[in-house]
């Protein structure tokens, strides 16, 4: 408790710097009246640990290498969200950025922090702690891939969203496996504790098929232009239509405090794979070929040539998931009963265990008018930042040292919790994750 206790008063101390330096410059902001963006570079070069100076308009502006990101005012192709653009010193060029992701709607302020050079955390005043915390990636692996199909600049929104939550799951195996029948279990026995992403098609529903329930029916242009915006974890073209699991079905289900399971071939694992979404990956291996043709045989449901189809997709798909390094399980199911067994440990799912146990944290009011101070992952937020209000009312501490995700979907494992500064400790009572 006592390194505890020296580690926030150096972030307080830090803070207080921080606060001075910023009356200033906001002094100088108001001597010099409307100060243009291009210009926020001479002024934010001093501060210290990424704090970036909330200038008027509700804008900031962020100073990365050769490049300014003015965060704020309305988005030019909308009102209600919030826009971004970018100043390039080189060529003292402005510059619309292709934005990707769910866009944070028009706040009335907010402070704005870079994060490892390639996300800058965004925190909303005058909203709830739920959806306040938002990151805009401008570097990451998935925006230096958007820029490749774009080609042009692109940055990207995620929501943050406080508290942990358990890893989506990505089960595949060959048809006749039995992976079908392993979920079915799984779902059966633990009922409130998993879910189902809807995926879209471009086919017409077929009937008694309903919208939003077995597909999300979509118009291809509109599919198109979310895949190539880079909403879609895994797309495959059938029989002329295009199927696919998109980042929002994903997050629909885990927003509900439930697990996701993904049903998908070999080849969608590794667009999976390949995104943000941290997940567990399972393949279901038969105990031989001879014994998988067996099982598809005794459906008696298709023709031969369906079969034959069927066989040499296992081939391949039993290939690639054994020795692609793909998967973090591979299970054989020669016994479904010992083989579903197996996945329970594997998800760690003990006798008894029938319901999830997710834990909502504890919402609280962000204010307009805040500070921030970043100390390695964890942001100081100092709630009491009017002029007449003490620094030491209403502080939070943002750890972000257990993010995962990203855009275009959610980041996950934000924590928020309160200090008390009059006393350099943290109150374990009102933790808030």
């Amino acid at each position: 408790m006592h390194n505890f206790s020296m580690w926030i008063y150096s972030l307080i101390c830090d803070f207080f710097l921080v606060r001075l330096n910023l009356l200033y410059k906001e002094y100088l902001l108001t001597s010099m009246g409307e100060a243009p963006a291009f210009f926020a570079d001479s002024l934010l070069g001093d501060f210290p640990n990424g704090v970036d100076l909330k200038s008027k308009g509700h804008k900031t502006a962020i100073c990365i290498g050769s490049k300014i990101y003015v965060i704020g005012g309305a988005d030019h192709e909308s009102t209600a969200v919030i826009g971004v653009q970018i100043f390039e010193k080189s060529s003292g060029e402005w510059i619309n950025p292709t934005v990707l992701g769910t866009k944070p709607k028009v706040s009335n302020g907010h402070s704005a922090v870079l994060l490892n050079g390639d996300r800058i955390l965004v925190i909303k005043g005058n909203f709830k702690s739920d959806g306040c915390f938002w990151f805009l990636e401008v570097g990451t692996p998935f925006i230096r891939e958007q820029e490749k199909i774009h080609g042009n600049e692109v940055v990207a929104w995620s929501k943050g969203v406080l508290g942990n939550v358990e890893k989506p799951i990505v089960i595949s195996g060959p048809s006749g496996v039995g992976k079908g029948t392993l979920i079915s279990e799984l779902m059966k026995e633990f009922p409130s504790m998993f879910g189902f992403s809807v995926s879209h098609t471009t086919r017409a529903p077929r009937e008694k098929e309903q919208n939003g329930f077995h597909y999300h029916f979509s118009d291809r242009s509109v599919m198109e232009r979310e895949i190539k915006d880079g909403k879609f974890l895994e797309f495959a073209s059938v029989h002329g239509n295009l199927y696919g699991t998109s980042v929002e079905a994903v997050e629909v289900v885990t927003d509900a405090g439930k697990r996701c399971i993904l049903d998908i071939d070999v080849q969608g694992a590794r667009s999976v794979r390949a995104s943000s979404l941290d997940s567990i990956f399972i393949f279901i291996s038969p105990p031989s070929f001879e014994e998988l043709e067996k099982r598809l045989r005794a459906r008696a449901t298709e023709t031969e040539e369906q079969i034959q189809k069927r066989l040499r997709n296992a081939r391949a798909e039993l290939e690639q998931g054994k020795s692609s390094g793909l998967f973090d399980h591979i299970l054989v199911n020669d016994d479904l009963e010992s083989c579903y067994e197996n996945l329970k440990n594997i998800l760690g799912l003990t006798e008894g265990v029938k319901t999830a146990h997710k834990t909502y944290p504890e919402l609280v009011d962000l204010p307009v008018e805040h500070l921030v101070s970043k100390i390695d992952q964890k942001i100081l937020i100092n709630c009491g930042a009017g002029e007449y209000q003490k620094a030491s009312d209403n502080m939070y501490v943002l750890d972000l040292s257990l993010l995962k995700g990203g855009a275009p979907g959610r980041t996950r494992g934000l924590n928020l919790f309160v200090t008390n500064p009059s006393t350099d400790r943290v109150n374990v009572d009102n933790h808030l994750s």
